[in-house]
């Protein structure tokens, strides 16, 4: 059987395209700015139609036999899929053309793994590795159908090297999700104290290298490392800006999303995005300097990221960033969606048009928030507490029926997010915000 190499720098990149297919191009060039990210010398490109996959290889026999000519002729010690291959698939082509075999999924994963700094995330993607890798925990690797026992204590019918492989695994992953369960309490600790405070979250979204970490640290002052390449910075930052006619607020720096980002590695980062979907605004962070038709993709693909995380319907501020590579353009603003979503030009880069993006953004927090006394009768204690819970009460006072006065004081998507509450709370509490939310909009929180 054939052995594993050891992991190669010089590769040979298969972009798999369909009839008709006009983005084929386009995918390709990401993909081998994924390669450079992970350190991988392209020296070889191959183009596969694929509109039927082979099971055994995804790519035709013929398409085959070419990628090994190729990989042969360059001396390419790495063949890299932009496509999702099966266990099988990936097994079969290694050993066909005698080299390793990397899908898509597991190059993000070697970036990722290559980008985490912090403690959760380096647990976040070991797990998400662990857990790709144990699907390709298949027999034909060296040795792995030899026999553990035969030692005096030891005899009996033993276990292969492959059982033996797959419960360490299981062990690993299980143990990866218990600590990952702990960090999470810890974070979620932390954003109730957040709440508590009534300080707004703001999160910066959008395609990876579109320049969310350089926007980051002139908002903040920080030194967030910030590169031009794809995934440059992986931990979520945040930071506490003050200045603002809306009051202070939290401005959180993620991960950036990708097209066709792989459901494992989105599952494993649930708490790292969990500051994305529990946000009162995202700023969606747009490359200006892509052309239209790109960058409409990539917005979709943002959303749909978004869309599977939750975070869909929170409110957003578009900032096409990168202004100063487009001939032409200046830093300005202009609405969409009925002045509903201001849209802002800048350059994150050369520091222009951020007093545009600190406007909106003080219009929107001041916009979609909302302060209103809601009474509670002594028998609503539960409302009060999940109330408090939510960080959404500001100040209280008794009443002689024993009841509370609750001032409240928080992004009207907050509020409204209460109206599922069991038990008749969220319906009570919809009746009672929804007639204040007309009458008394916070324009200077």
């Amino acid at each position: 059987m054939y052995d594993r190499a050891r992991r190669g720098e010089r590769a040979v990149l298969v972009q798999t395209t369909r009839a008709g297919d006009p983005d084929a191009q386009a995918r390709l060039q990401e993909f081998a700015e994924l390669a450079a990210s992970a350190g991988a010398s392209v020296v070889g490109q191959v183009f596969a139609r694929v509109d039927q996959p082979n099971a055994r290889f995804l790519l035709g026999t013929g398409k085959v036999e070419e990628l090994r000519e190729l990989k042969l002729a360059s001396a390419a010690d790495l063949i890299l899929v932009n496509h999702s291959l099966s266990p099988v698939q990936e097994r079969n082509l290694e050993k066909y053309c005698e080299c390793r075999v990397i899908g898509r999924t597991g190059l993000i994963l070697d970036i990722f793994a290559l980008r985490a700094r912090s403690h959760e995330g380096k647990l976040q993607v070991e797990l998400a590795q662990l857990k790709h890798m144990a699907t390709r925990a298949v027999r034909g690797w060296s040795g792995l159908d030899s026999q553990r026992g035969g030692s005096i204590g030891l005899r009996g019918p033993g276990e292969t090297k492959l059982e033996l492989d797959r419960r360490l695994l299981r062990g690993r992953i299980q143990q990866l999700q218990e600590r990952l369960d702990k960090v999470s309490q810890q974070r979620e600790q932390t954003r109730r104290g957040r709440l508590r405070n009534a300080v707004p979250l703001v999160s910066l979204v959008g395609y990876t290298n579109a320049g969310k970490s350089t926007l980051f640290n002139r908002l903040s002052g920080a030194e967030v490392y910030a590169a031009d390449q794809l995934f440059a910075t992986l931990d979520p930052t945040l930071r506490r800006i003050e200045g603002l006619p809306s009051g202070p607020f939290v401005l959180a720096d993620t991960v950036g999303f990708i097209r066709d980002l792989p459901h494992d590695l989105v599952a494993a980062f649930q708490s790292t995005l969990a500051e994305t979907r529990d946000a009162d605004l995202l700023l969606h962070v747009v490359d200006a300097s892509e052309a239209e038709s790109e960058r409409a993709q990539r917005m979709d693909d943002v959303a749909a990221v978004l869309a599977q995380i939750g975070a869909d319907d929170i409110p957003q501020i578009l900032v096409y960033n990168k202004v100063d590579r487009v001939d032409g353009a200046q830093p300005r603003r202009d609405d969409v969606a009925g002045g509903t979503q201001p849209r802002v030009w800048l350059s994150a880069a050369q520091g222009l048009g951020l007093e545009l993006l600190r406007a909106a953004i003080a219009e929107k927090l001041g916009q979609d928030r909302l302060r209103l006394q809601l009474p509670l009768s002594a028998g609503q204690g539960r409302l009060r507490a999940r109330l408090y819970e939510a960080g959404v009460v500001l100040q209280e006072s008794s009443d002689e029926n024993g009841g509370w006065q609750l001032a409240l004081d928080a992004p009207r998507a907050r509020l409204q997010a209460l109206y599922g509450l069991p038990d008749g709370d969220g319906s009570y509490l919809r009746a009672a915000i929804e007639p204040a939310a007309d009458a008394e909009p916070v324009q200077d929180a």
